[in-house]
């Protein structure tokens, strides 16, 4: 059975806005100026610089607008599923965000988009830590450092627990006034590890874990106490985890990207749940499906970050004193955004989700 295309584009500056069944769609509304488009749309694109939420401003967004649409034809379930989970999103409770989004991530980690993808990635060995995430309890403060920088912190099922485990102890201990997140070395943390990607045969229990060893959900509980300090790449379960914090400061070499849906996946490590609070579902949407990655001084414009500035982990543990395995770190290199503000497109062997059977993926 062959299904009609799920992306459907609608040109505002020639037809008005209609309510419409688009259950299975992809929606997107185009004008060169922005109009009252309603809720019916999952993105919307505009000319004009830095249009006010829920708008994207693109140099050319009808150009852009045909990009989505294939990356819609390459990944049609992903890029529903997407659009239907953040729809969803705003009418269940934020714990329950975190159950929708698994149940799709798991659904569709058996589908053929995502099989073609593990099909066509190369072989990575695991590259574990022993002690991938440090802490440092200073009276009220707890700081907590990724702390695998040859990989650029990249989120395997270690950094996970141990996550889980310094979270469990800063909601259990009312002490803690204050938690801040570091990232040692070029990045805060480049998305979950592909080394572990396609290492689960059990998308049923990958749901389980991830709901049971959940990181965004202890977020959720302690997030206004939470300072992420943001810096290099922000890719995937980087900036998901890192958007569930109270406050949100980011290096001016930050870049964030959400390249989950290219994989036949979505963002599996709360960023359904946590974008959408700060930028909405329409620019979540957009950044997940284009796969754009945003600069700091574009997320501070949207409202993903809240400062920008130098990163400094006073108080934190000491780096080592040199890392001599560190990998090159592809994202930082992304080109430049255009000059009305559009996120730059760019390529990362980094995305995002933080399961596997150990890590569920």
């Amino acid at each position: 059975m062959t299904l009609d295309s799920p992306f459907h584009l609608v040109d505002l500056d020639r037809e008005a806005p209609v309510r419409a069944d688009a259950k299975d769609r992809v929606r997107v509304g185009v004008a060169a100026e922005p109009v009252d488009a309603g809720p019916e749309f999952d993105i919307l694109l505009t000319g004009v610089a830095d249009p006010p939420r829920p708008w994207v401003g693109c140099a050319d967004p009808y150009a852009v607008a045909q990009r989505l649409g294939a990356v819609v034809a390459a990944q049609p379930a992903a890029s529903v599923a997407l659009t239907q989970v953040l729809r969803m999103g705003g009418r269940v409770t934020p714990p329950e965000r975190l159950v929708l989004e698994s149940l799709a991530y798991s659904m569709l980690q058996s589908g053929a988009g995502f099989r073609a993808w593990l099909a066509s990635a190369r072989p990575r060995t695991p590259r574990p830590a022993a002690e991938p995430v440090r802490l440092c309890r200073d009276g009220d403060r707890l700081a907590i450092t990724f702390d695998r920088p040859w990989v650029r912190n990249a989120f395997d099922a270690g950094t996970r627990d141990a996550l889980c485990e310094a979270l469990h102890v800063a909601v259990a201990d009312p002490s803690i006034a204050h938690v801040v997140l570091y990232g040692n070395g070029a990045a805060f943390c480049s998305g979950g590890d592909l080394a572990e990607f396609g290492t689960s045969r059990d998308p049923a229990q990958a749901h389980l874990l991830r709901v049971r060893r959940s990181p965004a959900a202890l977020l959720q509980e302690c997030g206004p106490r939470v300072t992420a300090h943001l810096h290099g790449a922000c890719v995937g379960a980087g900036i998901e985890l890192a958007a569930f914090a109270g406050r949100v400061l980011a290096a001016p070499d930050t870049v964030i990207r959400l390249p989950e849906v290219g994989m036949g996946l979505i963002p599996g490590a709360g960023g359904t749940a946590s974008l959408p609070v700060r930028i909405g579902r329409e620019r979540t949407a957009y950044l997940a499906l284009s796969g754009d990655t945003l600069s700091a001084a574009q997320a501070l414009g949207w409202g993903l970050v809240d400062e920008i500035g130098e990163v400094t982990a006073a108080g934190a543990p000491s780096p080592p004193a040199t890392v001599t395995d560190a990998p090159p770190a592809t994202v930082t290199d992304a080109p430049p955004a255009t000059a009305t503000g559009t996120p730059a497109t760019t390529t990362s062997d980094a995305p995002s989700s933080s399961d596997a059977t150990t890590a569920g993926r």
